[in-house]
């Protein structure tokens, strides 16, 4: 049905790198009278956002990686907060598997779906969508203190889950053990700014991860397992800042996560030094 006078035309920025799904989708917006954007790809996807408005995006998930689909909501979610975000996917359990991108896509539509009922779905979105709330952006710091217990207990679960990790009996308070508190000088030099990156390096004393170490060799642990638990504590680190983009300050985003990166390992460092020590003491 062609697009009438009285027809507000709204532009929507259809992302997909399947050619003959792009086309389908395509037909069936501008049908209902939409002026389509067609992009193929990321990089395609994220240069109109940032040159082009549109009141509507509809993007894959799978392009072909697993987080293309992602990357592209939140670049559109930054740039153009109140446009109506679609994420499209063949998984039929991504209702509960995404979770996390639910907090940024308007939608998620499963395929297979009915292409004539595709573009009426659209429609009630863009009638139905709420202006976005303003969210205050925060430091990285600022976001790690609020969600410290949320840290704690994503980092429980991944190291839980882990072979390297699990065989050794513990109870969670034993297992966390001082990772509150490594979380809380995190958070504490990241308020100091972003020349502590260049400043600070190989000089900032902790000793909470002092403690960890020795506490680590008298629980059983192997240096092994004390390299993966740091490496599981910064891919927690990074998911929850996934999980607050809409909060995140971008413009000091990148000497956050080198400062983040830093002090991992000179907290892995500190605590492989104390725990090496007390193997020594105790071989002695």
């Amino acid at each position: 049905m062609p697009p009438t006078e009285r027809t507000v035309l709204h532009r929507v920025l259809l992302v997909d790198d399947d050619e003959a799904v792009r086309a389908m989708m395509n037909a069936s917006l501008e049908r209902k009278g939409f002026e389509v954007v067609p992009a193929a790809n990321v990089a395609e996807a994220l240069g109109l956002i940032a040159t082009e408005t549109f009141d509507v995006l509809v993007t894959d998930l799978h392009m072909p990686d697993p987080g293309d689909g992602f990357t592209v909501v939140t670049a559109m979610r930054h740039s153009q907060p109140n446009a109506v975000t679609l994420l499209v996917s063949g998984y039929p359990d991504v209702q509960s598997a995404m979770s996390a991108i639910l907090l940024e896509a308007d939608e998620i539509i499963v395929k297979p779906f009915e292409v004539g009922k595709f573009a009426d779905l659209v429609r009630e979105k863009i009638l139905t969508r709420r202006p976005a709330a303003r969210l205050e952006k925060e430091r990285v710091g600022v976001i790690l203190r609020r969600c410290l217990s949320t840290i704690v207990a994503a980092w429980l679960v991944r190291a839980k889950q882990s072979k390297e990790l699990s065989w050794l009996p513990l109870s969670d308070h034993d297992r966390t053990g001082h990772l509150a508190k490594l979380v809380e000088d995190l958070a504490h030099r990241l308020s100091k700014g972003s020349a502590s990156v260049t400043m600070e390096i190989d000089t900032s004393d902790s000793p909470s991860a002092t403690a960890h170490g020795e506490l680590r060799y008298l629980q059983g642990y192997t240096p092994a397992m004390l390299v993966h638990e740091s490496r599981i504590l910064q891919v927690t680190i990074f998911g929850t800042l996934q999980s607050n983009l809409g909060r995140l300050d971008f413009s000091l985003l990148l000497p956050d996560v080198m400062t983040i990166a830093d002090e991992v390992d000179s907290q892995l460092t500190q605590a492989m030094d104390s725990y090496m020590k007390v193997m020594r003491k105790s071989a002695a």
